[in-house]
């Protein structure tokens, strides 16, 4: 049982770091807060499925995307059409001129529901769409950028441009998608009061459960040969081009992936907070979904998490007491994270405190062979101090970017 390569994953360095996250989301949290802080931090760790995006886009695959608010919204609104035609039967809007829709579209004179909010009566299709809108639409952005050896810079203009586009979009049609105040008034799933504690709280466990889910899916693919070309691919385009690999193809997947998790991001967070509006996909939200990724540390799928929740936290924390200078503070945070440690938390994590556990614990840290290097003498953890600065952040193996 001890050899069991499950119980040695738990036992690992990188094992443990999941297990202090479980432990600390599925236990610590829960005691300490209250029903409202709790669903308060539910909302914080939607923002982490966008994170954990942005890690395997831009910290791995060397794709900075600007506009990922803009799969975190579509996410969100398909939850929210189903979410408003279950609070909009004929009986629930029997005083509107036109009963069974929603009261946006009777308030703009519409007198029948448009045919693409015909599907989200159903759940198991908003379900797929949740997941299949941002990754169609990711797909058809990144077919035609990265086709095109479109990049860098030139890319993460036109993704905020994309965010802006479509924010504008929403808002003119509002009679279709409620405007600049959105989707409001959403209070049943499938019959369930989803305003209740009890439901918020059963809420903030599912969205534990998903995001351990997509945790372990990026974990699992940068794990693999897909991981080590994406790597290869940010540093070194050309080489793993000529060596064969359709590298536009690799983008694409990742591109529609960090989509992927940013949808299911943002159907958590229409059924936390109860409403989706414009205001979580223009430019201002996309950007602060970077400084989550980069505050926590793009290249550690773990520090994103921890960094969705620190600066949301903090976003919650400094805005109720200044709310005027919160967006000064957090262009603040983007560029001292920037200057002075742009590896994040996990980078001054890696700096500092691993060193102290190898001389404290004495642990063997395995090499990309599988080979142990025993910590036993004074005499090399010098060594080992120097081998850790190509350790990679909160993973328990040596780190395929700087190999």
């Amino acid at each position: 049982m001890k050899d069991s390569p499950v119980v040695k994953w738990f036992t690992s360095r990188e094992g443990l770091y999941y297990l202090a996250l479980a432990l600390l989301l599925v236990v610590v949290l829960p005691v300490m807060l209250d029903a409202f802080r709790l669903n308060m931090v539910g909302k914080y760790l939607t923002y982490a499925f966008v994170a954990i995006g942005l890690v395997m886009c831009w910290g791995k695959a060397g794709i900075l995307s600007l506009g990922q608010g803009v799969f975190f919204g579509l996410g969100g609104y398909c939850m929210a059409m189903y979410l408003k035609l279950e609070a909009s039967t004929p009986e629930a809007t029997a005083i509107q001129s036109t009963p069974g829709i929603p009261d946006f579209m009777d308030w703009n004179q519409i007198t029948a529901l448009p045919w693409f909010w015909e599907p989200f009566n159903s759940f198991a299709f908003t379900l797929i769409a949740v997941i299949g809108v941002p990754v169609l639409l990711a797909f058809i952005i990144g077919v035609a950028m990265f086709t095109r050896r479109v990049g860098g810079v030139y890319f993460a203009i036109i993704t905020q441009a994309i965010a802006a586009i479509l924010t504008i979009l929403i808002i003119g049609q509002q009679g279709y998608t409620g405007g600049i105040n959105g989707i409001t008034d959403l209070r049943t799933l499938m019959g369930w009061d989803i305003r209740t504690d009890e439901a918020k709280t059963a809420l903030y466990f599912v969205t534990v459960a998903l995001l351990f889910v997509c945790l372990f899916a990026a974990r699992l693919i940068q794990k693999r040969k897909l991981g080590r070309i994406l790597v290869a691919m940010s540093t070194q385009e050309n080489r793993v081009r000529f060596s064969g690999y359709d590298v536009a193809a690799f983008k694409i997947f990742v591109f529609c992936l960090a989509a992927a998790f940013a949808g299911i991001g943002g159907a958590l967070f229409t059924l936390s907070v109860g409403f989706m509006s414009p205001s979580f996909i223009g430019i201002v939200a996309s950007i602060e979904m970077v400084i989550f990724c980069a505050l926590g540390g793009r290249l550690s799928i773990l520090g994103a998490v921890y960094g969705a929740l620190l600066v949301n936290a903090a976003k919650s924390g400094f805005s109720e007491s200044f709310p005027e200078l919160w967006p000064f503070a957090m262009g603040a945070l983007f560029i001292g994270v920037v200057l002075a440690f742009p590896n994040g938390l996990a980078g001054l994590y890696q700096t500092y405190v691993m060193p102290l556990e190898d001389r404290l614990f004495r642990r063997k840290r395995g090499s990309v062979e599988g080979r142990n290097v025993a910590a036993t003498a004074p005499a090399n953890i010098k060594d080992l101090e120097d081998k850790a600065s190509n350790y990679d952040s909160m993973i328990d193996q040596y780190s395929p970017e700087k190999s």
